[in-house]
């Protein structure tokens, strides 16, 4: 009987210890200390001016920026490679479903993504796509998930219907020019380079079309585990994120300058001023949760979650509320306007395409300068680089 009741309480201990083990792993810590993942892409310009302008410092955070390829970015988010960043809701949306622990937590701007019709073809609405061929730059990449779910909502299967023909992001224009797509499928600042070169006219946008227009394609997203020890941290370094959003729309002419003269991207000042103007960078919190709710619906109708998936019960379990993350927070945000760093709306980026195409670099230096890193294997020189900082790629600089 004795060493019945030893057993038992032997069992006893063992469960309880478990569970200490458990509740301490998820141990409010709120370190001040965060790491912010980029890849180098046009959109992410938020994040180089909270980091330059100093926005996570004034929310009292010691920022390390990490500097991640494309093809790992997920995952390396999820294993805490790094702690928050901003992105594609659509692009997380998927592995999300499929058990990725990371949270949606405020919206960073709208309008980033395309499908355009080369102008010589017949192509002027989605139903025209159907039985065409599109050039993307890589499957599974946001332009194409985007095409998906707009020839979802229309009834096209993207399977079965389309054609997808992959072609770096800087030769899609070309594939047009030659008649190896009919239309393509891109992310800025290629699509605003294609209209105003006269090769293609829009047939889905993000920024100007229904529902679309009114949604956010990049947000706040963070490791769950990390917000979960550190959420005062996480709504500081959001609230950082959103004042840089704010400030690359009050600025966005000295937001495209910074991003390339501090070589967080190849590019030339002037495509990245035409890509960052044309983005809506105003945060909010309530209509970035829409967002996802929206996105889901629509990405399970195009077949890319799940049809037994509860899309509501999804948003909710991706999108979360910090403290002093809100919209009324946001109203009271005031960042400074720099003289002359607008956009006026008469600027005709015709001359800005111009501009570009009397560039005299070689092929290999014009490529990177205009693909962005939206495909699996980009034009980088390294393409499987490990995730490293941004102090050590200076250095080695």
């Amino acid at each position: 009987m004795t060493s019945k009741l030893f057993l038992v309480a032997i069992t006893l201990s063992v469960l309880v210890l478990a569970g200490c083990n458990k509740k301490s792993g998820s141990t409010v810590q709120n370190s001040n200390k965060v790491r912010v993942g980029y890849i180098g892409l046009t959109c992410e310009a938020p994040i180089y001016a909270a980091y330059e302008k100093g926005f996570f410092k004034e929310e009292g955070l010691e920022p390390e920026l990490v500097k991640c390829n494309w093809s790992t970015y997920k995952d390396t988010l999820a294993l805490g490679g790094y702690d928050i960043t901003h992105h594609l809701v659509m692009y997380f949306l998927k592995p999300i479903e499929q058990g990725l622990d990371v949270r949606f937590l405020a919206g960073i701007h709208r309008g980033c993504l395309r499908v355009q019709a080369g102008v010589k073809t017949n192509i002027h609405t989605i139903q025209d796509l159907k039985g065409k061929r599109i050039g993307v730059p890589g499957m599974g990449t946001p332009p194409f998930v985007f095409a998906n779910r707009v020839f979802g909502v229309h009834g096209i299967d993207a399977g079965k219907d389309i054609t997808w023909k992959v072609f770096p992001a800087g030769e899609l224009g070309l594939a047009i020019d030659k008649g190896e797509v009919d239309a393509v499928a891109n992310a800025e600042p290629i699509g605003s380079l294609l209209i105003a070169e006269g090769k293609v006219r829009n047939i889905a946008d993000q920024i100007m079309d229904a529902p679309y227009k009114d949604e956010y394609c990049c947000e706040v997203i963070a490791n769950g585990k990390w917000v979960d020890s550190n959420p005062d941290t996480a709504a500081r370094a959001t609230r950082a994120l959103l004042k840089g959003a704010k400030w690359v729309e009050t600025n966005p002419r000295a937001a495209a300058v910074m991003a390339v003269e501090k070589k967080y991207l190849a590019s030339t000042p002037e495509l990245n001023t035409v890509a960052l103007a044309r983005l809506r960078y105003i945060p909010s919190v309530q209509l970035a949760e829409e967002s996802v709710h929206t996105a889901g619906r629509e990405m399970k109708v195009a077949k890319m979650l799940s049809p037994e998936t509860d899309t509501e019960a999804l948003a909710k379990r991706a999108f979360m509320h910090l403290p002093g993350v809100t919209d009324e927070w946001i109203k009271t945000l005031e960042v400074e306007k720099i003289a002359g760093a607008q956009v006026s709306p008469d600027e005709d980026i015709r001359l800005i395409a111009a501009l570009i195409q009397k560039d005299s670099g070689d092929s290999c230096c014009r490529r990177k300068m205009f693909d962005q890193p939206d495909q699996d294997a980009p034009n980088l020189a390294n393409p499987d680089a490990p995730c490293l900082e941004k102090n050590t790629v200076a250095a080695q600089k």
